[in-house]
């Protein structure tokens, strides 16, 4: 299953409801396994991020579908990148004719 990390910034909305952040979370879970997928880890971070999500989901179109339902809940904007694992990297590397 396609692998994609997850990168998440707070909104002021986001900042000022933090406490239910738990929650949101777990919602979060459960909107992956509704759509066939899974949170295979979250990281809070520092920096320009403030947390990440490493996900699998059926296809492109499925993690659009959870990228924009997170987003439209005000708490969170998102970005969203394909992850190629070291052995899918390699396998693309030579395939190059």
């Amino acid at each position: 299953m396609p692998e994609y990390i997850m990168l998440f910034r707070f909104t002021t909305k986001g900042v000022q409801n933090i406490k239910d952040a738990p929650t949101r979370i777990n919602n979060v879970k459960k909107m992956f396994e509704q759509n066939r997928g899974k949170v295979k880890a979250l990281y809070a971070l520092l920096g320009r991020y403030d947390t990440m999500v490493i996900a699998e989901a059926p296809d492109d179109e499925t993690i659009a579908k959870i990228s924009l339902q997170i987003s439209a809940q005000g708490n969170v904007t998102t970005e969203t990148l394909r992850a190629f694992s070291e052995d899918q990297t390699l396998k693309i590397i030579n395939e190059i004719a």
